[in-house]
């Protein structure tokens, strides 16, 4: 009511040029507010979403992008996750909801994926009851759901058999740990076994070859 009793004393005392130019900064002004204001209430109602559809909580190890971590707070704008590095990184929330999270420690199991190359030589039946045998002494590697091997890939130079194990009550740290262990205990029973694990490797062929010596210019000394 004020604002309109003071419009129209503006308008009757023929200010009427100076509301106008004044509802037009005024306007320019929300506007530019607006767009000021956008991330924040972005981020903010992503954090609301956060809260309700918790696709992490408070100590998860998560991924998105070219990211990873594990979550150290959620607050209603920002995310803070601490690398594998150590580093801090704060993240706005519309950045995480706006994307794929991926949540590997969501549920009580894991499974873990690794493909062993072995010779194109080498007895396939072999490799793979080694790789079998290793995942099931080890003792950390899960019986149910069982371990699988099969030939995943031929590639240049090996045959590729990937290994599917799971693993109880995963981390980021004991997946690595338990990984290193297995894929070690694989390396020295084929070392064992005579099987060969080859790495990828180019042969250059070609040469030059002189049928004659015409042409060759000799390097002359010279003396000072």
């Amino acid at each position: 009511m004020l604002f309109l009793g003071v419009a129209i004393a503006f308008g009757v005392a023929g200010f009427g040029s100076f509301l106008r130019a004044l509802s037009t900064i005024g306007a320019a002004a929300t506007l530019a507010v607006g767009f000021a204001l956008q991330d924040v209430i972005k981020n903010f109602v992503s954090g609301i979403f956060i809260f309700t559809d918790r696709p992490f909580r408070i100590g998860d190890w998560i991924e998105w992008d070219d990211n990873a971590g594990v979550v150290e707070d959620i607050s209603l704008r920002v995310t803070r996750v601490r690398s594998f590095d150590n580093e801090l990184l704060t993240v706005p929330n519309g950045e995480l909801i706006d994307g794929t999270i991926k949540n590997p420690v969501d549920a009580p199991q894991l499974r873990m994926k690794v493909v062993f190359g072995v010779g194109y030589d080498d007895d396939i039946d072999a490799a793979t009851e080694i790789i079998a045998e290793a995942a099931d002494t080890h003792g950390e590697i899960l019986d149910d759901p069982a371990p699988s091997v099969r030939v995943a890939e031929l590639g240049d130079s090996s045959v590729g058999l990937q290994s599917r194990v799971w693993i109880e009550d995963p981390n980021r740290g004991k997946l690595t740990r338990i990984r290193s262990e297995y894929v070690q205990t694989v390396k020295e029973r084929f070392d064992e076994a005579g099987i060969d694990m080859p790495y990828p490797n180019r042969t250059i062929g070609g040469g030059l070859s002189l049928e004659t010596a015409e042409g060759v210019v000799e390097p002359t000394s010279t003396s000072s």
